[in-house]
This record gives structure tokens, C-alpha cells and sequence, in this order.
């Protein structure tokens, strides 16, 4: 496996969002198995390029084994079963996919495909504020869940400090008026003692 070390190699990119992790090897020709963190991985699939930081608990090195390599050009990446295989130039064989294992796979946010109208990336909605049709300050959304049926929002109080002070508020018509990701805010219908 080639380090990419060359002055034309692009910079970590200022607005890098983690998108997934690889997961081993796949066959024996270099790919590699990819867990992305989106039911949609349209993110990975948008960029021939992903940055790659270390597991956050790394592993030795065996001898014989080269660092991970900063950046990974893809040739191919698609969907298999729940996750994504790819393929990366400079990655030849099995034991060198498999040397990616635990990597986590970041791309620039302005590579991801423009999402449609009422659709919005997880990334873009943490951080906002959350205010309800009375204009009272619910908190701040810090991340959300999913569920399966729907997104839940997880919204922390000014002054809040663990899990036990959030407010959960499903991401549904139903409960959302707006969006505004310009005006960083989000105005739902939900009360102060929910």
C-alpha cells in the first residue's frame, strides 16, 4: 500500500464530516467493506475522495504493515447487503484492505449531493436552535436517533448536562413547522413540559 505523500494531493478539508468506518476487507483483490453512518450513503458515493483518520483507539502496527495512507482515491464504492464495498487505487490486495480496518472515512460537506426540498443532513441540523410556536427556547439540537420509521431530534437545554435533561422530538410533519437552517432555528410545536 502507497502513502499518497505528493504536493497535489488535496488538504484536509475545512468542512470534513465523518460519514462511516471500514470494516475489513472484501475478497481478495483490495476491496474493502464500508459501514456508513446514513441509511442513504449518497455521501459516500459523491466523493472519489475520503479522508482517513485512525480508529479512536488504534491499533500496534504488525511488522511489515505501513500507516494508514491520509486520503484514499476511489475507483468504485456501492451498496452490498447493509453497507458499502469499495475499491481504491493504490490498495492491490487483501492485506492491504485489511489494513484500513477500524479507519474512519470522512469527506468534505460540500461534496454531498444537494438534498431535495423538506430533506435536510443530520450534520446541517446540530447546533441549531429549537424554539416552539410560543417563540420559548426548547434548547439546542446536539444529535439525533434513528429510529427506523423517522428521525428524533435530541435537544439539550441551556443548562443542560446529561442524557436525563434532553428533550426527544420526533422529526415528523406533525411536530415540525420550519427549518431554517439560514437562520440557524427550528420551530416545532411542542411545549415546555413535554
Amino acid at each position: 500500500m502507497n502513502s499518497p505523500t505528493s504536493a497535489a494531493e488535496p488538504a484536509w478539508p475545512d468542512d470534513a464530516v465523518e460519514v462511516g468506518r471500514i470494516t475489513g476487507a472484501w475478497g481478495v483483490k483490495g476491496w474493502f467493506k464500508v459501514q456508513p453512518f446514513a441509511s442513504d450513503p449518497q455521501a459516500l458515493f459523491s466523493s472519489k475522495r475520503w479522508f482517513l483518520k485512525a480508529a479512536d483507539e488504534p491499533r500496534p502496527l504488525r511488522p511489515g504493515t505501513t500507516p494508514l495512507p491520509p486520503l484514499l482515491k476511489i475507483a468504485e464504492a456501492k451498496e452490498h447487503g447493509d453497507g458499502v464495498v469499495a475499491r481504491a487505487h493504490d490498495i492491490a490486495d487483501r492485506s492491504a484492505a485489511e489494513a484500513l480496518r477500524g479507519a474512519r472515512i470522512f469527506v468534505g460537506r460540500s461534496s454531498f449531493p444537494t438534498a431535495g426540498s423538506d430533506e435536510y443532513y443530520w450534520v446541517d441540523l446540530i447546533g441549531l436552535a429549537v424554539l416552539n410556536r410560543e417563540e420559548q427556547a426548547l434548547g439546542t439540537v446536539v444529535g439525533l436517533i434513528d429510529t427506523g420509521a423517522h428521525s428524533v431530534l435530541r435537544v439539550m437545554p441551556e443548562g443542560g448536562k446529561s442524557e436525563a435533561d434532553e428533550r426527544l422530538i420526533p422529526f415528523v410533519a406533525q411536530y415540525i413547522d420550519d427549518v431554517d437552517l439560514q437562520a440557524r432555528r427550528i420551530r416545532v410545536d411542542w411545549g415546555l413540559d413535554f
